[in-house]
């Protein structure tokens, strides 16, 4: 007898899915934040009807104009964005294009580098160099990223505090080569920054009549992927 639910999802249909995910990310048709979210959803998807939801609203494969090249490092050294604040601070949140790599030097001041609503034209990995001199340096992903932390930290620290991808999911990357003197570098997730106002989506609607979950209460995490993995989706104003 056929699922009442429909036809179950392959582990290879859903890695096709968040590799098209991430294509529209290069394209500019995602943030981070949406992307993660998505990608949580494709990995948690049971049937192929909820699949198709994820990715509702996006071209399909090869019917779309071609994807935007990643920027090719020029020749004699990688171009990188700098954010300095010297005795004072330098922020960066809300919408804005990552695309290419990062700096973030704080001397004695603040750097805060926000990237939940930031289009990654990058591909999946965002690179950040962090230095913090008797200052601190924070940068806020969503929660369901993957986070790489290096350096030293001398009379200082550097910290993770993110809920992150299960193993194995091909999820954003955050690398983050972090160097701290008397000062502090932390990469934090949703859970413990101020909520990001979101508009609510149509996919997120298909997904939840799917689900069995609409009747007026108000959206709920998709479900676990993962031993002990908790999923954190957007805040809903």
């Amino acid at each position: 007898m056929n699922d009442p639910g429909g036809i179950r999802a392959s582990d290879a249909e859903r890695e096709a899915v968040v590799e098209q995910l991430r294509v529209a990310s290069v394209e500019g048709r995602l943030t981070l934040g949406e992307l993660t979210e998505r990608t949580e959803a494709a990995y948690t998807a049971v049937t192929q009807a909820e699949l198709a939801v994820v990715t509702s609203d996006l071209p399909q494969a090869g019917r779309g104009p071609a994807p935007s090249p990643v920027p090719v490092p020029p020749p004699g050294g990688r171009k990188r964005r700098w954010f300095v604040a010297v005795m004072g601070d330098s922020k960066r949140r809300g919408k804005w294009r990552i695309d290419q790599e990062l700096g973030a030097v704080a001397v004695m001041g603040d750097v805060l580098l926000d990237l939940r609503e930031a289009e990654v034209r990058t591909g999946a990995v965002v690179d950040i160099a962090a230095t913090a001199i008797m200052g601190d340096v924070k940068i806020i992903v969503p929660d369901g990223v993957d986070v790489d932390l290096e350096g030293i930290a001398i009379m200082g620290d550097k910290k993770v505090q993110v809920i992150e991808a299960p193993p194995g999911a091909n999820a954003p990357r955050i690398r983050v080569k972090a160097f701290a003197l008397m000062g502090d570098v932390k990469v934090i997730g949703d859970s413990r920054a101020e909520p990001v106002k979101k508009t609510w989506s149509a996919w997120r609607e298909q997904w939840r009549e799917l689900r069995g979950e609409l009747g007026g209460e108000p959206y709920r995490p998709l479900p676990p992927h993962g031993s002990g993995h908790r999923l954190h989706p957007p805040r809903e104003p």
